[in-house]
Formats: C-alpha cells, structure tokens, sequence
C-alpha cells in the first residue's frame, strides 16, 4: 500500500527539481542584474527588445511566458527607466507596442555580461547547458 504513494515523494518529483533550480538561478542573477538596475523578469523582457526592437505586447507575453497582469507593470517600469516606449497601436487600439529607445539599446552592451557572469555558476559544461535546453525548450513545447 505505501508504494502507491511512491510519486508523492518529493525525490520523485520532476517539477521540484525544475522549480528550486529556477529560483536559484535567479537569486544567482541577482548580484548581476542589480548592477545594472534590472529584476529578472526585467532582464527577460529587455532580452526579447534587443532581439525585436519593437513589439507587440500580445507577442511578448507569448515569448516570455507572462500574462498581461505580470508584463504590465515590468513594462511600465521599464518606461520610467527610459528603456522603453509603450504606444498604443494607431490600426487597433486594443494593442499596445513596445519600441526600444536609445538608452535600452546601450544597456544591452552593460548587460552582454551578464550570461558569462551566470555560466560560471551554474556548474555544467556548455554542452551539458545545451541539451538542458533543449530538454527544456521540449516541455515548454508541449504546453503551447
């Protein structure tokens, strides 16, 4: 009877694993990121600018994962530090786009640092990191 609750364990578990390594990785951001002024999900959001240079909002919480309740506030201040601009689409009001300004594209070359900082604290191999990602990419895959 006691090996039906096997799967309860917690060393059972893949979303535990996945969940405690996602928040240490971010604590471990932390030091980096403050350095120039991001959160986490700040650095994610900035990530998705440098690579689009202007977005829709809709698109970007489709890339990060994030519902509008979570990305509207990072955006929001985002806007205050000058990284951005939020315009609302002149076709379709309902939409709001996001363009990239000159001081968030300088801030790309302060933040270029900050993937050599983490690699060296997370303490797999680059091609260990590669096929993680990939496994990784595979299950956000499934959910879409």
């Amino acid at each position: 009877m006691e090996q039906s609750y096997d799967m309860l364990k917690l060393e059972n578990q893949l979303c535990f694993p996945l969940y405690a390594c996602s928040k240490e990785i971010v604590r471990r951001y932390k030091p980096y990121l403050d350095k120039i002024d991001l959160t986490y999900t700040q650095y994610i959001t900035m990530m998705v600018m440098w690579e689009h240079q202007s977005i829709n909002t809709k698109e970007m919480g489709k890339l990060l994962y994030l519902d509008s309740g979570t990305l509207t506030p990072v955006l929001k201040k985002l806007e205050q530090k000058g990284f951005i601009t939020r315009k609302r689409d002149e076709k379709d009001e309902r939409n709001l786009n996001v363009t990239l300004t000159e001081q968030g594209m300088k801030l790309r070359e302060e933040a270029a640092l900050v993937p050599a900082q983490m690699a060296s604290c997370v303490g797999i191999t680059g091609e260990e990191a590669m096929q993680l990602g990939v496994l990784l990419h595979k299950i956000l895959g499934g959910f879409k």
